[in-house]
């Protein structure tokens, strides 16, 4: 069987009973064919048993150049594009999502985002997904922010990342970037933007109020449901990913979101920062040497020697309950090891499992046997912001005490006094 059909034509593929349509893949098994149907899915194929192969459509790729349209009359806010689902569109010939080649395509997609605003700069530092990205990354975004928070022309910063570890970059430029005096808005989508289905145009044009809005903070702003009405504005610091797909996948954690924002309008619901005339400045400084452990039954606390043994500063202990581990009861008592690590210099901080809620060592005996070892329990903290603030903290001091204060001292919303539903 020979065919002229190549990657990305809209094919027919005959079969001895069956016919398929679809855009026909890059196959890495020469035995194989493989095709995307109609439904999104793919099909693969012997190629013993396909008879023919009918282009229908060839694939032509569409080089016409988009042009940002600039209007002088709106309110300007700068894009730092760093890759991810909201930068990614179907690419016919691997039959995945991929990243756009030009920046300027996802502004071809939704040219609404332009609506209320005028976007005088798009940055693109480096495009990865966001499982690739690390401390080195957030710091490489908070020094292009700085550029931008300085310019009085520039109202606020749009920052697009993918889903998987956007509330990590949000707590980290929530203590890297000081004296905020204007927004800067994360926002993403769960659906390449090429998508019917895509959840980016909504969470680009609440992005784009949000950024010219009077709320100066880092935030996350997405769905706030499944459906397309309005999006939530989230503190950057009190935000975890809590559904692998779903677009309102984000949802506030212990502290009420800052605002409702619909397509037209903004409507603030708990107190945030005013944009000010403060002059902001970037702290990046960063210890790597961190890690976070969560406790499981049974676990054996010599994991922590692994820590030790390499030079490790800080851990965050993601305890259960109300903030324990195993104690003097357990087969595997943590009490010694604690004692014994903590003595050699390993900062262990502890957050709770439980997501929601705070940590109270001091209602069971075992809590106030954990308190005994020095651990520095972090109250309502998530365990994610947590591990960015310790990774912060020991990138300017090395001191325990001033450690433990620094981890306790509110700076972003980390903490909450108060918790809300």
């Amino acid at each position: 069987m020979k065919t002229n059909a190549k990657a990305g034509d809209f094919v027919e593929v005959h079969l001895s009973k069956t016919i398929y349509e679809g855009t026909l893949l890059e196959s890495s098994e020469s035995g194989i064919i493989l095709l995307k149907l109609g439904t999104g899915y793919n099909i693969g194929f012997n190629k013993k048993e396909v008879l023919d192969i009918k282009i229908l459509k060839k694939f032509k790729e569409n080089k016409q150049e988009f042009k940002i349209k600039r209007d002088s009359k709106k309110p300007k806010i700068v894009m730092i594009i760093l890759g991810g689902t909201i930068s990614s569109r179907l690419n016919p010939g691997k039959g995945g999502v991929d990243f756009v080649e030009n920046p300027d395509d996802l502004l071809k997609y939704y040219p609404e985002i332009l609506d209320n605003v005028d976007l005088a700069k798009v940055e693109v530092p480096f495009m990865k997904g966001s499982e690739n990205m690390d401390f080195k990354d957030w710091q490489k975004t908070a020094k292009v922010c700085e550029k931008y928070l300085e310019d009085k022309d520039i109202k606020g910063i749009i920052i697009t990342q993918g889903t998987d570890t956007l509330h990590y970059t949000s707590a980290a430029l929530s203590f890297f970037l000081r004296n905020l005096n204007k927004p800067v808005v994360l926002t993403y989508s769960q659906r390449s933007i090429d998508r019917a289905s895509s959840d980016a145009n909504l969470n680009l044009k609440c992005a784009a109020l949000a950024a010219i809005s009077d709320i100066a903070e880092v935030m996350i702003v997405g769905h706030a449901s499944t459906n397309d009405d309005f999006c939530y504005a989230l503190a950057g610091t009190k935000v975890r990913k809590m559904h692998t797909s779903k677009r309102d996948a984000f949802k506030p954690v212990n502290r009420k979101p800052f605002a409702k924002i619909y397509k037209d309008k903004i409507e603030l619901i708990s107190e945030h920062n005013l944009r000010n005339k403060l002059k902001p400045f970037v702290n990046t400084k960063f210890e790597e040497k961190v890690g976070l452990i969560k406790f499981y039954p049974g676990q054996n606390p010599d994991i922590l020697d692994y820590y030790v043994d390499n030079k490790y500063k800080g851990i965050i202990l993601e305890t259960v309950g109300l903030g324990h581990v195993a104690t003097s009861g357990a087969r595997l008592s943590w009490i010694k090891k604690l004692k014994e690590v903590q003595k050699k210099g390993l900062i262990v901080c502890a957050t709770a499992q439980t997501i929601f809620g705070r940590l109270d060592p001091l209602v069971y005996v075992t809590g106030r046997e954990l308190i005994d070892t020095g651990i520095i329990y972090l109250k309502d903290m998530l365990s994610e912001t947590a591990f960015v603030k310790l990774g912060w903290v020991l990138g300017q001091e090395k001191n325990r005490d001033k450690v433990k204060k620094m981890m306790l001292t509110n700076f972003a919303h980390e903490l909450n006094n108060r918790l809300e539903i």
